[in-house]
């Protein structure tokens, strides 16, 4: 659409505003207001995306000026929405409690181009993919984009579930910005559900585009859509991955979520309680996009890896693309994935060029202060930070991180995360369990804590520790030729653990003495 055309879209809206409001603005003025604001008694508003909100003269508005408006536009649906045909701009009613209309949102509409040029790669593979964020971020406005790249130049057959008219405008012509896209419309937001199943059962989609799905009925509708083989574009209520699998009504869009009891040995390896909560199923969808601002979006490539992370507790980096890079440019952005013993060399295209040893890359480091953690727990961390007084940071994002501290045991199923910690050059310290004092041992190594450096008055000693690697090396010498070893004395809990630990190695172990001075025998079965 010209810039000539949108300005007459503009025309168009300001047609049914009131004089006192049209008097007061330009097509100019409007170029980044998203909502014009009617209330009885108050004066006109413009809201601006930036969150400034102006209002127009000092005169009030009142029931001439709400009648003005509703006289020129369509009756309103029983979700006490309008539109103007043939426009994306969207009329919405407040009304009091006798039913009479008191106050009018009149959003306006706009056909913005290369909101998804960054992501296009995805949207291009034929996967389901479900956008989440706030109100006003554009969700729908990438909706509307992608129908039209696939309907017009991938040729794929859309069929639009157009409950509110919002993506491709109001009339019985869809608007022009959505292609060859056709859409459905819906006469109330409850029949959603019902429509998206005709949709897939009566013209025979290959992609069908819902906007803002937020019933358990419509979750159900889409899981249907999926199961058929039809790609799913959709929005749905939340602002991030995480707040959709705690949501009960939709979390099914994920996959689902069911509380699962573990064995003894599942939950000693995993090193967590023995009831947890696992995925129930296969997601819906395919890829998951936050929309964490108009220009920033949050990719999760793989939707069923990142719930099984998140359930989990395991940390989990989407990636970030910007609206204004392209998908190419991303790794281009980022360093080198390797470097050898004698030289480091940005790309070529990077405007940084540098070389150096790795010697040299390693003492030119900023000080260690932030930590990003794989599947090592943050309480304990974040009690060893405090209780030695540490100047240090637990970071969600890898790349600002100084050190990775990741689980030894879960370095295969971290491959990705341990990858990252390579491109970005960030050192990585492993843990092998998740006691306290080991973590403190590791966390003192990778932050090159010498004696002075912190309080260490309140050291953790861990007796258990202690024990386990006492029973450690009695293993080691049984099995190198020993006859038996005996182990210092324990309590009941200790030595249990340390039964386990043997039985590990295929190797026996006997309790001998009295108690408190009962204690375990390592020799060969």
């Amino acid at each position: 659409m010209s810039n000539l055309e949108f300005q007459n879209d503009l025309d168009r809206l300001l047609s049914v505003m009131p004089p006192k409001v049209v008097s007061f603005i330009t097509l100019e003025s409007l170029s980044d207001v998203i909502e014009i604001v009617l209330d009885i008694g108050r004066p006109p508003e413009v809201r601006h995306s930036g969150g400034k909100i102006e209002k127009l003269g000092k005169d009030d508005v009142n029931d001439d000026d709400i009648d003005y408006v509703t006289s020129r536009i369509q009756t309103f649906t029983h979700d006490n929405r309008s539109g103007i045909p043939g426009t994306l701009h969207r009329i919405s009613a407040i009304r009091n409690r006798q039913g009479k209309i008191v106050g009018l949102t009149c959003r306006i509409g706009r056909v913005v181009t290369g909101t998804i040029a960054c992501i296009k790669d995805f949207c291009t593979q034929g996967k389901s993919i479900l956008f989440l964020g706030p109100p006003g971020v554009g969700k729908t406005t990438k909706l509307r984009e992608i129908s039209r790249l696939v309907a017009d130049e991938l040729g794929k057959r859309v069929v639009i579930v157009d409950t509110s008219n919002e993506i491709a405008g109001d009339g019985d012509v869809p608007h022009p910005a959505v292609g060859a896209s056709r859409r459905m419309q819906v006469a109330q937001p409850e029949l959603q559900k019902d429509i998206m199943i005709e949709a897939v059962e009566n013209h025979t989609p290959e992609v069908i585009v819902v906007d803002e799905i937020g019933t358990e009925a419509e979750a159900q509708a889409a899981r249907t859509i999926a199961e058929r083989g039809v790609m799913l574009i959709a929005t749905a209520h939340g602002n991030c991955l995480e707040s959709l699998i705690k949501n009960p009504i939709l979390s099914d869009l994920v996959g689902g979520i069911q509380s699962v009891t573990l064995g003894d040995d599942e939950a000693k390896r995993r090193a967590s309680q023995k009831t947890v909560l696992e995925r129930e199923k296969q997601p819906t969808f395919d890829i998951v996009i936050e929309i964490q601002d108009r220009d920033t979006l949050a990719v999760y490539k793989n939707t069923s890896e990142a719930v099984d992370y998140i359930l989990r507790g395991w940390p989990i980096r989407p990636e970030i693309r910007k609206v204004n890079s392209k998908p190419s440019d991303i790794m281009a952005e980022k360093l080198p994935q390797e470097f050898n013993q004698k030289e480091v060399e940005s790309p070529k295209d990077n405007k940084m060029n540098f070389s150096f040893s790795r010697q040299e890359y390693v003492e030119k480091v900023k000080p260690l202060k932030k930590v990003y953690l794989y599947a090592v727990s943050r309480t304990i961390v974040e009690k060893i930070i405090e209780s030695l007084d540490m100047n240090v940071e637990i970071t969600r994002n890898i790349e600002d991180a100084d050190i990775v501290i990741a689980h030894k045991n879960y370095a295969k199923g971290g491959a990705k995360i341990l990858n990252s910690a390579q491109e970005y050059r960030i050192r990585v310290f492993y843990v092998k369990t998740n006691s306290m004092s080991h973590i403190q041992k590791v966390l003192k190594e990778a932050l090159d804590i010498q004696p002075g450096d912190v309080n260490t008055t309140h050291d953790y000693k861990d007796e258990t520790e202690i024990a386990l690697d006492e029973a450690k090396n009695a293993i080691k010498k049984v099995l190198e030729g020993a006859p038996e070893i005996e182990l210092a004395p324990q309590n009941t809990h200790i030595r249990k653990l340390q039964h386990e630990l043997i039985e590990q190695y295929n190797l026996k172990s006997i309790s001998v003495g009295e108690e408190p001075n009962r204690c375990i025998k390592v020799l060969k079965k």
